[in-house]
């Protein structure tokens, strides 16, 4: 079987994060497997659309780069659904605008599809942290605060319910099937960092198309950069309440059997062995065993904080979504 073509789609917002933005386009120009294009979703900023049209102006024999305004309102959700419907590729892969991928990134990706009935695959996300190495306290349980692979996940490339966002891949007939990425759950610029976007939409697929498999595949690597100010508790805090918020917002459109069922499992088995590993460590006086069994607890009764008030604010009407059709001609 032919490998497939694959658009790989970065959004971006800020200027504050350009060499991060040149750096991750650079990853992609670099890859085994070349990509067919990549896309530049530029969310609503008119200063830095002009600039990185006038960066990638002319042609590379790298692979051609496309900058494009979000066509939609403001946030992550909408700039990837404008960067689907652009694109030209059977596959279309995401890229956080501060990460790096792997040299084989795109061709592990490429490899899932061999199998027609595989609509999405994810990969690995490693943190790059700003200090040079993980606070003490951080439990790799949450990793996902700061956007990586955490720590519960199954090795090896392995069927999943849902992939992660700032490293996935879905075929085009997956936005034929299930629609976009829903606006008004994920994140939008600098505002309360929400996310399970992909959580909601790769459930809604599952729904539209019940023989679709989708998998991650840790092979597929990519380095996101983690800033000073996430590597704080005030930003760890922060992050598990949005995603409390966010899981709310999920199973009011999924139901909460379906969208909650990774996570019994994850606060069920991992997190008590997360925590039994930090106290074992505080018992050793090992660094930062307490403060990550702590960390634990402190996560998980913040998230379930957010999700109570997503929840009843969901039933209020005060949250609301949207699920955009997404033009997938190609």
């Amino acid at each position: 079987m032919t490998a497939p073509d694959i658009s790989v789609v970065i959004c971006v917002y800020t200027e504050d994060r350009w060499e991060d933005i040149l750096a991750a386009v650079a990853s992609v120009r670099a890859q085994s497997h070349p990509a067919l294009e990549t896309l530049l979703v530029v969310d609503h900023n008119a200063a830095l659309l002009d600039r990185l049209a006038h960066e990638y102006k002319e042609p590379a024999a790298e692979g051609p780069v496309r900058v494009l305004a979000n066509a939609g309102p403001r946030g992550l959700s909408a700039g990837r659904n404008t960067g689907v419907a652009a694109s030209r590729g059977e596959v279309i892969a995401f890229l956080d605008d501060d990460a790096v991928a792997e040299r084989d990134w795109l061709r592990r990706f490429a490899e899932g599809y061999a199998d027609p009935r595989v609509l999405a695959v994810g990969g690995r996300t490693e943190p790059v942290w700003a200090s040079g190495r993980r606070p003490a306290w951080f439990p790799e349980e949450f990793d996902w605060v700061v956007g990586c692979t955490y720590r519960g996940l199954p090795p090896g490339r392995v069927r999943v319910r849902n992939v992660l966002g700032g490293n996935a891949s879905f075929r085009r007939s997956a936005f034929a099937a299930a629609g976009g990425f829903a606006t008004g759950i994920g994140r939008d610029g600098d505002r309360r960092p929400l996310g399970c976007e992909e959580t909601e939409l790769c459930i809604r697929l599952t729904r539209a198309r019940p023989d679709a498999v989708l998998l991650i595949d840790d092979r597929a690597v990519i380095h996101h950069r983690v800033p000073e100010a996430r590597e704080r508790f005030a930003y760890f805090r922060t992050r598990a309440y949005a995603e409390g918020l966010s899981k709310a917002l999920v199973a009011r459109s999924v139901g909460a059997a379906k969208g909650l069922e990774s996570e019994r499992r994850y606060t069920t088995r991992v997190l008590p062995a997360g925590i039994a590993r930090g106290l074992r460590d505080a018992l050793l006086a090992r660094p930062g065993g307490a403060g990550r069994a702590c960390a634990i607890v402190a996560g998980v009764l913040t998230a379930a904080g957010g999700y109570v008030v997503g929840s009843v604010r969901a039933r209020r009407g005060g949250a609301r979504f949207a699920v955009p059709p997404v033009e997938v001609g190609g």
